[in-house]
């Protein structure tokens, strides 16, 4: 038994992570989707919901919703519609095995190119079971965490054989699978330079400089030539991946400007962030969705971390002869954050746990070959190690377990991150949000009402307001806290169309259609303000307008009754019988009890018998 177990290591340690895993995660077929970013991403896109159609595919493929460009990500929920329809197991369960095959191929592609490995597996179970790493997988909305790093993961691996024998065919695999990569997620745009580490240690490429020997210091850097040269392409894709999403994010109204968030508070936030990653690492508690900004730290802290970092820096650096994987492993953590770590700020967190999905291997190399070397003169070093890494994976998966369930439901998660953090404005919006659609209007106008005192410029929360009070008929008073809205946030493309709207109803039409204008100026796939600019134009006379608009409704959104059924009215309006037919029987077969569709289509029906 024992010497099949040696003979076949590889598959047997791969079989355990894949099942430690899968049982520590297997609760997630049980969560629903989350009313945070899952409804961006699935519930409520209509281009998603339509499932895998050419029409979607052709979406995916130019969307920049979202704040990026990710045409793989869009596309694999769009299998997951088509597969599970709007089921959150399957959405859930595909996060899963995404993670599960990150696992393996990193233990797999670390072993290849160490050949340590024990140390490998201890990386790979850190990666699987680290409850800093529950956020990528538990949030189906993460799914281009647990996808850009299944390529990243090939990229790697296809390079680790491109080195072992060099060859075009190789070189096109790493190549192919790092564009793939960027097309799931732009967090790829540091594996350049992630390459250039790996070919220091484990995969020795570069040869040792000897300065006393001028010979070989020139025959050394002339053999540094080829590996640089051979990143150039990488580079340059990252270069052009990081303009697309800077682009696409500006777009969005994602990325914080400088006046609301002064480069001093970026990079003290980025220094004392890099710091309190290694904190969760190192003790996994008060894990948040939400981290809120607070600003600039203070001196002491900012100074601290810097001094900090730059001490580990130059004692890694010092190190890198005797110890390559510790130089290599913080530079990878320190690297791979960048992209991240908010000196170009997108969105109005300080830091999140999904950030250091990879990032966080660059430690746990650290960790794996540091212990293993530190231990090396030990007697009964076998065992204490192996009782060691039990009891650290132990702790870690029922830490993991328990953290998995503040992600069951919208409640459970926002009520957690309300208790883990203070004034979290965001934290409050949101779960005001997830009351109010569960009809617990009192709690949720609570909720918003804090939100505000947290953060006054809280657009989100003045436009929930808004529409608790039309709710209640008070248009008036809705009208003041949308405009609030908006005024905070002119790119709210909700409180636009709520803003156009209760206009609308108190009978200023004019008005209510330069809000619609607006929020399609800001999403030219907003089907709700298409459909409302429609009815205006309808209500003035404009049917030619109102039919345009009707139509780029229901191109966005195929499945609204109502509108199918005003673009069949205008066409009918319009002398156009025949084309109105076709959508006034699509608003019967998504709505049968459909009064006006109904008798439009009679209608229709008799006018095309007239015109024969």
């Amino acid at each position: 038994m024992q010497n099949l177990f040696k003979q076949h290591q590889r598959l047997w340690i791969s079989l355990l992570l894949a099942l430690l895993t899968g049982l520590i995660y297997w609760q997630v077929q049980n969560h629903a989707f989350l009313d945070y970013d899952d409804g961006t991403y699935v519930t409520e896109n209509p281009h998603i919901q339509a499932g895998f159609a050419m029409k979607s595919l052709a979406w995916a493929l130019s969307a920049t919703s979202a704040g990026n460009w990710h045409p793989l990500t869009w596309i694999s929920h769009l299998l997951d519609v088509q597969l599970f329809g709007l089921k959150p197991a399957g959405h859930h369960l595909v996060n899963l095995l995404f993670h599960i095959a990150n696992t393996l191929l990193l233990f797999l592609v670390l072993s290849r190119m160490t050949r340590a490995l024990w140390q490998s597996a201890f990386v790979a179970a850190l990666f699987a079971l680290h409850p800093l790493h529950v956020e990528s997988v538990a949030w189906v909305a993460e799914r281009k965490d647990v996808l850009s790093a299944f390529f990243w993961m090939l990229t790697l691996g296809a390079y680790v054989f491109y080195t072992e024998r060099p060859g075009l065919r190789r070189y096109g695999a790493v190549l192919l699978f790092f564009v793939l990569g960027l097309m799931a997620k732009p967090m790829l745009v540091t594996l350049p330079f992630v390459f250039l580490l790996l070919d220091y240690w484990p995969l020795d490429r570069f040869p040792q400089l000897h300065p006393q020997e001028k010979k070989k210091v020139s025959e050394s850097l002339k053999s540094l030539r080829p590996p640089l040269l051979e990143k150039i392409p990488f580079f340059l894709l990252s270069a052009a991946s990081s303009v697309i999403t800077y682009v696409a994010q500006q777009r969005g109204g994602a990325v914080e400007s400088f006046q609301s968030l002064p480069l001093s508070e970026r990079l003290g936030n980025a220094l004392v962030s890099y710091i309190l990653y290694i904190g969760k690492m190192l003790w996994p508690q008060n894990l948040a969705v939400m981290y809120p900004h607070y600003g600039m730290p203070s001196l002491w802290q900012a100074g601290g971390a810097f001094l900090l970092l730059l001490g580990i820096t130059g004692l890694v650096i010092g190190r890198a002869r005797l110890r390559p994987y510790l130089m290599v492993g913080w530079l990878w953590y320190l690297g791979t954050l960048v992209p991240v770590i908010g000196i170009v700020q997108v969105g109005v967190q300080a830091m999140a746990d999904r950030y250091t999905y990879l990032p966080l291997i660059g430690l746990f190399i650290m960790t794996a070959w540091g212990v293993s070397d530190l231990t090396v003169s030990w007697k009964y070093r076998k065992e204490i190690l192996i009782l060691l890494a039990g009891t650290v994976l132990s702790i870690l998966m029922i830490s993991t377990w328990f953290q998995l369930q503040h992600w069951k439901n919208s409640i459970a998660l926002f009520e957690n991150t309300l208790q883990k953090t203070k004034n979290n404005a965001v934290a409050h919006s949101v779960l005001g949000i997830v009351l109010y659609k569960q009809g617990k209007v009192p709690e949720a106008v609570g909720h918003f009402q804090e939100a505000i005192r947290i953060d006054p410029a809280h657009s989100s929360s003045y436009n929930n307001l808004g529409l608790v009070l039309r709710n209640q008929e008070k248009i008036e008073e809705a009208i003041v806290y949308y405009q609030e809205a908006v005024r905070n946030n002119p790119r709210n493309a909700e409180a636009l169309n709520n803003m156009g709207s209760a206009l609308y109803a108190l009978g200023r039409k004019q008005e209510a259609a330069d809000y619609y204008i607006r929020v399609i100026h800001i999403n030219p796939d907003h089907a709700t303000a298409h459909y409302n600019l429609g009815n205006v134009f309808g209500s003035q006379g404009k049917i030619t307008e109102a039919i345009a608009q009707f139509r780029e409704a229901v191109r966005v959104k195929p499945d609204d009754a109502e509108a199918q059924n005003n673009l069949g009215y205008g066409l009918l309006l319009s002398g156009k019988p025949d084309e109105a037919i076709e959508p006034l029987r699509k608003a019967l077969e998504i709505q049968p009890d459909s009064v006006p569709a109904r008798r439009n289509l009679n209608e229709a029906l008799a006018r095309q018998k007239e015109l024969r």
